[in-house]
């Protein structure tokens, strides 16, 4: 089966990052093809771009969390490569969600669940991320459904 539209983007990006002779950009793009090749190894599958999506979602995940722990440690320049493989990372990624694109998602998630009470979380979130993934931080998601669904009825 031919390459996912977004890999053959990866793939110009890195020959573009190569002639350019960008090495920052380069191992980035590097890290998320290797990171590809490896899903594709070890689950047997050519991965589509919506499985793509999630794998460079979990990466940016990764670096978020790692800039939690540099600056707690003091470590600035470590705080600038992670957030300038973010930044590479999410040229990749769709466009972001804007707030009130999320939340009319959530709002329909929870109309369509029938959800009432944190009892039926997974039902939303269920929903709700194959529309969200790699467009919305999934923690930030998560914080939303459950602050609505712990509100009293009203």
């Amino acid at each position: 089966m031919p390459d996912s539209p977004l890999k053959q983007k990866f793939t110009e990006a890195m020959k573009d990052a190569m002639r350019a002779k960008d090495k920052p950009r380069l191992g980035t793009i590097r890290l998320a093809l290797s990171e590809i090749k490896r899903v594709e190894v070890d689950e047997r599958i050519d991965p589509d771009d919506g499985r793509i999506i999630g794998i460079l979602d979990k990466m940016v995940k990764q670096r978020r969390e790692s800039i939690k722990q540099f600056e707690a440690a003091e470590r600035a320049e470590l705080v600038a490569q992670e957030a300038m493989e973010i930044g590479i990372l999410q040229e990749f990624l769709p466009q972001a969600l804007s707030e009130t694109e999320l939340e009319a998602i959530v709002q329909k998630a929870l109309v369509d669940s029938g959800a009432a009470d944190m009892k039926d979380m997974g039902k939303v979130m269920g929903l709700v991320k194959p529309q969200v993934i790699g467009r919305a931080d999934m923690g930030a998601v998560s914080q939303k459904i459950k602050a609505t669904l712990s509100k009293p009825p009203t």
